[in-house]
């Protein structure tokens, strides 16, 4: 399994709108590629910006190209994201998940 997690920026004045952004229309993207098992949204209120990781685990990087392209690497944005983000960060992480439990 891949967990991979992307970094992204808003004014804390955005920060809620984003946040319901992200529950209505990112989630259910994700959630829509087989091969995705999980989707976790992080926020952290830092001054006057908010930061925020979204943090997913997949199956394969077979399942994360039918998601992100074949650059797997490569950030994915929504044409909504200008409207929130301070930056784009190009690049997104990912790590091997060598133990999970899942409560269910």
């Amino acid at each position: 399994m891949i967990c991979r997690i992307w970094h992204g920026i808003t004014p804390r004045s955005k920060a809620d709108a984003y946040a319901g952004f992200l529950e209505q229309r990112a989630i259910p993207d994700y959630r829509s590629i087989p091969g995705n098992r999980h989707v976790a949204v992080l926020r952290r209120d830092e001054g006057e910006v908010t930061h925020f990781l979204t943090v997913t685990h997949w199956d394969s990087a077979e399942s994360i190209r039918d998601f992100a392209g074949d650059d797997l690497l490569k950030a994915r944005y929504y044409p909504e994201d200008q409207d929130y983000l301070l930056e784009f960060e190009p690049l997104v992480q990912h790590f091997v998940v060598t133990a999970f439990e899942n409560s269910g």
